[in-house]
């Protein structure tokens, strides 16, 4: 067995970040400059985040890359060769090592968000990466998006080769300059299997899987191939597991354990309202009772809470995480 997934399954849960130039699975972000990006980012405050997730014991923190509006919170070259953008909405931060140099010497461990497809809300990015996809007969469905209101570009075929080429060279500089630092991937929008990665040659999968380990062949990786259900697609180490509005509870036909399709059984769920947003949805004992329901059958909880502006927690949250240290306790 990898060794990091017996480390992240004792983990029991974590805490996760949704960090984004606009709210997480909008169309906002255009008000944002690259000015503003980098003093947000140079404003994280990595010493702070960490205390406070080393004091309500958290195993793990996983922090989104980008979604889509094109602004990511680590500077990466291939992504701003290709896009040609200048000056780049890349930070000129490397916000992943940082948080990883105050993170590791408390042990918790750091894993990244990014999503599967380019930033829907970056025109110039879209044409760059050439992601357009032309099927007729389905909709995109990234952001609620329907068939025709991505720009169409000549010469792109139905696997998105193209574009699936691109983002792997951008996931591979990632990884190779980040190593070890990053436990794992949870990579978002794989929707759509059937027509991009369930292929025996590249690009698929396998491809995209070996882009995102290239400098950490231990690396996790988890793909999220559909909302609200513990599928899984293959290639995956743990379960993207992303729950909305209904969380997984034990019975006949909803079997909660350690292994799900040969991945660890982890669940993401949000907090507050909705993905880094919102006051707190759950009272402290229930989430907490929810939360050691799963753990004890050997399942995985990591919980959305929305970041203040400096990155860190604010007090309601810390209130109710403070709750969970001894839910991390091996019985």
């Amino acid at each position: 067995m990898n060794r990091n997934i017996e480390s992240l399954k004792n983990s029991k849960w974590g805490v996760f970040s949704h960090y984004l130039a606009s709210p997480a699975s909008s169309s906002g972000g255009s008000e944002m400059t690259v000015e503003q990006w980098n003093r947000l980012i140079d404003g994280f405050d990595v010493g702070g985040l960490a205390a406070q997730l080393a004091e309500i014991g958290a195993g793990y923190f996983f922090i989104t890359l980008g979604q889509n509006t094109g602004f990511y919170l680590s500077p990466n070259s291939t992504y701003d060769d290709i896009v040609g953008r200048r000056p780049s909405r890349c930070s000129q931060r490397d916000l992943v090592s940082d948080l990883y140099d105050a993170l590791s010497p408390k042990g918790i461990k750091l894993l990244t968000y990014l999503p599967a497809n380019a930033p829907i809300f970056d025109r110039q990015a879209l044409k760059s990466l050439k992601f357009s996809p032309p099927w007729k007969d389905r909709d995109p469905m990234w952001c609620g998006l329907k068939v025709g209101d991505l720009e169409a570009i000549p010469g792109v075929d139905p696997r998105m080769s193209e574009f699936q080429l691109h983002w792997e060279a951008i996931v591979r500089e990632w990884s190779l300059r980040w190593g070890t630092k990053v436990l794992g991937w949870w990579i978002d929008g794989c929707y759509h299997v059937d027509l991009m990665y369930d292929f025996p040659d590249a690009p698929n999968f396998a491809s995209f899987k070996a882009a995102l380990k290239a400098g950490n062949p231990d690396a996790l990786v988890a793909f999220a191939v559909r909302c609200g259900t513990m599928e899984t697609g293959s290639h995956s180490d743990f379960t993207a597991g992303e729950m909305n509005y209904f969380l997984p509870v034990p019975g006949k036909h909803a079997k909660i354990g350690d292994v799900v399709d040969g991945a660890l059984y982890h669940i993401l769920t949000f907090l507050g309202q909705y993905w880094g947003a919102g006051n707190p949805r759950f009272s402290a004992e229930f989430a907490k009772s929810w939360m050691k329901e799963i753990t004890g059958r050997g399942g995985l909880v990591t919980w959305d809470v929305p970041p203040m502006q400096n990155g860190l927690i604010s007090d309601e949250f810390m209130a109710i995480l403070s709750g969970f240290k001894d839910c991390r306790k091996i019985h």
